[in-house]
């Protein structure tokens, strides 16, 4: 840990020389604006794995590094022009995953890695109040890939109080089909660990709509819809699910899902100290599953520099038609799953959050202005609980 903090300070060091090069002479047409390194330790446990048909252990830990960079040109027509690159590197170890070859002692699925780097542009025309958007993303691990691609439009209404924004993205996405071990043939799921696998397609697309408005210098609000249709391969081949008759199955779902969430976003300033955030979704889709989310989180101001930050999020979900849980379905259904992701069941989300900013930046270092730290604490109603802590750095 020591000499990962040391990396990173050298790291922004090099940010900090170059800035300051930057500013000492003729400005660049392409300039940095910030950049910020997100890392998160995570890790949860229950007893409701979906690899073992909804019984058994569901241990995972997880460890993420994120960072992103901004930089900014303006154009012949002082346009602004943003463009941002992301990439982050998850490791995680799942002990339900291991599950997934029941006689191995540790099989290569017990743990992995993932890499998603992502590139995205916005370009503003500020004496037209408008902007448009684009990003390409990816994202790879052993049983999954997945290609990502975004375009997006917004436009202030003329007094510059409100905004409408537009966006449409697509997933296309390939499925290893790993199969519970016992299910495997010598066909083109293949017999061992280190088998060539088939794949299967999955593919996304949503369009966002938001509205934005300012109220009045207090009070601000934001309204949300989405549509999301998903098609193709939407089981996970290597869930089980057993029957009444003990008979174990693969996870079937659908190959079509659409789905409608609607939220509203509402921000409150109490002064000059307090700020009152508060969300609320609603969501349904055509597998039967409803969701009602509702958050506050409420930042308070302890001094100039420093500020801390509770939350709250309550959740709740009536389940898809085509849950049951372990030894509770039939040859009589047509679709099914033992996922409790996909069952009735609330959930409680609290913690807090404290950040720094500094009137002379972090370690000795101006332009690092904002340390951040983040613990939050996770419980299902159904026994899966969890506990995640993360850490943001920004450079400016």
């Amino acid at each position: 840990m020591k000499k990962l903090i040391i990396s990173i300070v050298a790291l922004f060091g090099i940010f900090n020389a170059k800035a300051q090069e930057n500013t000492s002479s003729e400005p660049k047409k392409l300039t940095f604006d910030e950049a910020n390194l997100v890392s998160s330790y995570y890790k949860q446990d229950g007893n409701n794995s979906a690899v073992t048909g909804g019984i058994g252990t569901e241990k995972l830990t997880d460890i993420s590094n994120t960072i992103d960079v901004t930089m900014v040109k303006y154009d012949k027509k002082d346009r602004k022009n943003k463009f941002n690159f992301s990439v982050g590197i998850d490791h995680y170890t799942s002990a339900s995953s291991d599950m997934i070859d029941l006689k191995a002692n540790s099989s290569a699925s017990h743990a992995d890695n993932r890499i998603y780097p992502a590139l995205s542009w916005s370009r503003e025309n500020e004496s037209k109040g408008t902007t448009l958007m684009a990003g390409v993303s990816f994202s790879t691990e052993f049983d999954y890939q997945s290609y990502g691609a975004n375009i997006g439009f917004s436009q202030k209404t003329a007094n510059r109080m409100g905004e409408f924004t537009a966006k449409f993205q697509a997933y296309l996405d390939q499925v290893k089909l790993i199969a519970p071990i016992e299910l495997r043939t010598n066909g083109s799921i293949g017999n061992g660990e280190h088998d060539n696998y088939g794949t299967s397609g999955r593919n996304t697309f949503a369009l966002s709509l938001s509205y934005s408005q300012i109220i009045n210098k207090n009070f601000q609000i934001e309204l949300l819809a989405d549509g999301v249709q998903q098609t193709g391969y939407l089981s996970l081949p290597f869930h089980r699910v057993y029957f009444t008759d003990n008979s174990v199955h693969q996870e079937a779902l659908p190959d079509k899902r659409f789905k409608i969430p609607l939220g509203v976003r509402a921000n409150y300033f109490l002064g000059d100290k307090i700020i009152l955030r508060t969300y609320y979704r609603f969501y349904t889709d055509d597998w039967g599953l409803k969701s009602n989310t509702l958050s506050i989180e409420t930042p308070v101001k302890i001094s100039p520099f420093i500020s801390v930050s509770p939350f709250y999020r309550y959740y709740s979900q009536t389940g898809t038609k085509y849950f049951a849980p372990y030894q509770e379905h039939t040859a009589f259904d047509d679709y099914y799953t033992s996922n409790y992701d996909l069952s009735t069941f609330n959930s409680n989300f609290y913690g807090a959050g404290i950040r720094f900013n500094p009137k002379n930046g972090l370690f000795g270092i101006e332009r690092l202005n904002m340390l951040e730290i983040r613990y939050g604490h996770y419980t299902k109603s159904i026994g899966m609980k969890s506990d995640i802590i993360s850490l943001n750095l920004r450079f400016k």
